[in-house]
């Protein structure tokens, strides 16, 4: 009897755990990321809805998932997502088709074998028309991506480039303008590939009037960023700098093209000795580049002149910066070279300067770096009357790897009038004296201190501006305020009713 009762009890647990095990598989498959047909329809919707409701926000919302997607194309997806977006009887999807490679017969087999075993209802839910125009220019800009990836059709990604830029020029639709700041991007990787970049730049410059003009904010920060790219490539920094000045760059652009920007301007400044403002520059591109894992290229790029900057200024770059896990093997060389600056050691700096050279070349660092020379022999000058208090110019000359007494002289020369040591040269014994160290007392001394003083009073007063008060704080002042006054008005009141009958009496002293 238990037997048959627990036969009895463990029917329906069976029942409810084969639901269970249904329910969780169903979850499973809800769980299941999208194929990359799939997540292209789902685009393709997406652009169409941005299109009727004239909302960009949607089209943003595509071009946010292209870099992750692009990684996953290849020949086969692509196929089966124009299939899946473009009816059968449709130019558009024959014209795309063209610029992928046509499955082989095994492949096709294979193909149809697995649509008959996979359940999927792509025949009964193929459009009846071509989507809009913003669709096809999308999958053209995927297409190009996935031709650029491979060397072997650079061609073909060059001639698709091409004709996809003619298209979207004679369309000519406000609505596209999005697409329009990717397709530029591509368009220029193309002409780099080919090794025809300076060809770009006509087509460049066209574009971006009349991005200009339609007030196209999104384009016109992509081309500004194309052409100083391009200048910037064949080292026309003159160029470059009136490109700058006789344009705007768009304050709603992304912080992507605001990153881009802010670094090719910090190169700009760098050549034409205006350190500061290129610090300023790259400092911002740093702020506003997205994550070193999500674009480590730029993070380092960024970072390596940024370290030169800083080398120029005379400021020596933090340590820690030199173990960042994206930075630490690009910038080995740097960090060689800020040692031998710190040091004032000029062997050392030349030494690394020729073992590293193919890599500053590559960097476009190199002539900046030729620069700090005189800076490695000021730190080294420094570092010597620090240790003596009387050198002579010779000992400074073999201890600096100079040329001659001649130079040792000039440049220890120019170090004091720099303010970069305290001493005077004794030019017919050959000597440096060192000794006339600053005391800590002067008026230099209480010039500093003011100035310190000042700052930190003006500190003080911004912060009591910014501190934040309770709202309507005072109207509790002001009430209590406006209730003292009505007291003392009516005690005024009440004493001038109540004096009223001493005015008419004697005084004190009459009645004696």
């Amino acid at each position: 009897m238990a037997d048959v009762e627990m036969k009895k009890t463990d029917e329906p647990k069976n029942g409810e755990n084969n639901d269970e095990k249904a329910d969780a598989a169903k979850q499973e498959a809800k769980k299941q990321p999208p194929t990359v047909p799939e997540e292209i329809k789902t685009n393709v919707t997406l652009i169409e809805r941005a299109v009727s409701t004239f909302e960009p926000r949607f089209t943003l919302r595509v071009l946010r998932t292209l870099a992750a997607l692009r990684k996953r194309l290849n020949d086969k997806l692509l196929v089966e997502a124009i299939e899946l977006v473009y009816p059968s009887n449709s130019s558009t999807k024959a014209t795309l088709l063209n610029w992928l490679p046509k499955p082989a017969p095994a492949q096709q087999t294979m193909d149809v074998d697995v649509s008959a075993v996979a359940p999927a209802p792509t025949a009964t839910l193929r459009p009846k028309q071509d989507p809009v125009p913003e669709c096809e220019i999308y999958i053209r800009l995927l297409i190009l991506h996935h031709l650029l990836a491979s060397s072997s059709t650079h061609t073909q990604a060059f001639k698709l480039a091409g004709e996809t830029v003619d298209k979207m020029q004679s369309l000519s639709r406000r609505t596209m303008d999005p697409l329009a700041a990717k397709i530029w991007f591509a368009v220029e990787r193309t002409y780099e590939l080919a090794g025809e970049l300076a060809e770009a730049r006509p087509l460049f410059l066209a574009a971006q009037r009349t991005a200009s003009l339609r007030h196209d904010d999104e384009t016109q920060a992509s081309l500004i960023n194309r052409l100083l790219r391009n200048y910037l490539y064949y080292s026309l920094y003159d160029q470059a700098d009136k490109l700058v000045l006789k344009t705007t760059f768009p304050i709603s652009a992304a912080n992507a093209q605001h990153a881009r920007y802010h670094y090719f301007l910090g190169r700009i400044r760098a050549v034409q000795l205006n350190y500061s403002a290129a610090h300023t520059n790259l400092q911002q591109a740093i702020r506003r580049a997205p994550p070193a894992t999500t674009a480590p290229g730029f993070y380092q790029a960024v970072h390596k002149l940024s370290v030169v900057v800083e080398l120029l200024m005379g400021d020596i770059p933090e340590r820690g910066l030199f173990r960042h896990p994206v930075l630490e093997k690009a910038l080995t060389g740097y960090f060689e070279i800020v040692q031998a600056v710190r040091g004032g050691s000029l062997s050392q700096f030349q030494a690394t300067l020729s073992k590293n050279a193919a890599q500053f070349e590559a960097d476009k660092t190199y002539s900046l770096i030729v620069r700090l020379r005189q800076n490695v022999i000021k730190a080294g000058i420094r570092r010597l009357s620090l240790s003596y208090s009387r050198i002579s110019l010779r000992d400074i000359c073999v201890k600096l790897h100079l040329d001659s007494e001649e130079d040792a002289e000039y440049i220890v020369g120019k170090a004091i009038r720099d303010g970069v040591i305290e001493g005077r040269i004794l030019h017919e014994q050959g000597w440096l004296e060192c000794g006339l160290q600053k005391s800590g007392y002067g008026f230099e001394v209480s010039d500093v201190f003011m100035r310190r003083i000042s700052y930190c009073l003006e500190l003080h007063n911004q912060s009591v501006k910014a501190m934040r008060y309770p709202l309507n704080a005072h109207r509790k002042e002001l009430d209590a305020a406006e209730a003292a006054r009505q007291r003392e008005a009516e005690y005024l009141r009440q004493a001038g009713e109540d004096g009223g009958g001493f005015d008419d009496e004697p005084g004190i002293g009459e009645g004696y």
